[in-house]
């Protein structure tokens, strides 16, 4: 009989006990729905995200160069170069005033390189160390490369213009505030195309293909892709000493400026303030060219006049 007691028991708790389990699945499942209902009703309170409208650059006049390529008018006035932030080199931070110019809207391509390069018979462009398959980035579209110094000097007068100067390089890219980058102070993503693959590009990338990466004047790549020569020779002490008003370098040195960072530097190297040197005869994969132009008053009209 006591044994009978305890069977009766044991059942009763098993079915007890299911009965709690079914209960307490209902419980759950109801209490998901609930949450779930919840969820839905907070994502339909979420106003869209508002589209930034893109800058209207328009207001800068622009031409087109004699080897068809479009430049864009930056104004004469002041804007503050170098750093106290960054290296050594890039100090003072400083004003320097600037005469009107124009600047190459976009890098120059290995198609608009390869016609330099057949209508004046000048050496082909060379790039003498790629650790990859190089035909990923020789490519018409893509920023030329593997030109010297020399070379680039000498495809820009071909073209009827110049290179920049240094300091025409850095307001192009930065405007006349303090900004480290083209677009603003903070790198972000999909703003230019540096070291890495996340901004889509393992290597090179085609000029203009960073629109939220223009700088003030509507210039693209002004970061990253490729860097590029400029005219100056190098002076790591030339900020100290260097004019107010359109200052063009030391007279002479061992090395020229290059600007503006590449593919394959870090975010840190890629601000405009930052500045790299080499030999006039070194070609790689990583410098390319943006040409310069001087104001022609008689086409362009007179310059506004100096404070």
């Amino acid at each position: 009989m006591e044994n009978k007691g305890v069977l009766i028991g044991a059942i009763v708790f098993v079915f007890v006990s299911f009965i709690l389990m079914i209960v307490g699945l209902v419980y759950e499942s109801y209490k998901a729905k609930q949450q779930r209902e919840l969820v839905a009703s907070i994502k339909t309170e979420i106003q869209p995200a508002v589209a930034v409208a893109p800058q209207n650059f328009s207001i800068y006049k622009t031409i087109v160069g004699d080897d068809g390529r479009e430049m864009v008018q930056i104004p004469e006035g002041p804007f503050t170069m170098g750093s106290k932030e960054g290296d050594p080199d890039e100090a003072p931070e400083r004003q320097v005033y600037l005469r009107t110019y124009y600047m190459d809207n976009k890098e120059v391509t290995q198609e608009e390189y390869e016609r330099f390069v057949r209508m004046t018979k000048r050496g082909k462009a060379f790039v003498p160390v790629f650790e990859d398959d190089i035909s990923k980035i020789l490519k018409p579209t893509l920023p030329a490369i593997g030109m010297s110094w020399s070379d680039a000097d000498a495809y820009c007068k071909w073209a009827g213009k110049r290179l920049p100067t240094e300091a025409e390089w850095e307001k192009a890219g930065r405007g006349e505030g303090r900004r480290r980058y083209p677009w603003g102070d903070e790198f972000g993503t999909g703003h230019a195309n540096v070291n890495g693959d996340e901004d889509g590009f393992q290597y090179l990338a085609p000029p203009g293909s960073f629109e939220s990466g223009r700088s003030p004047y509507g210039l693209y790549d002004m970061t990253g892709n490729v860097a590029e020569w400029v005219a100056d020779s190098y002076d790591e002490n030339y900020y100290q000493k260097a004019p107010y008003r359109d200052p063009s370098g030391p007279e002479e040195g061992q090395h020229k400026v290059i600007r503006g960072g590449s593919w394959r530097e870090t975010q840190q190297n890629a601000r405009l303030s930052k500045r790299f040197q080499a030999k006039m005869w070194r070609t790689d994969s990583t410098i390319g060219i943006r040409c310069a132009k001087d104001v022609d008053e008689r086409r362009d009209g007179p310059r506004e006049a100096k404070n």
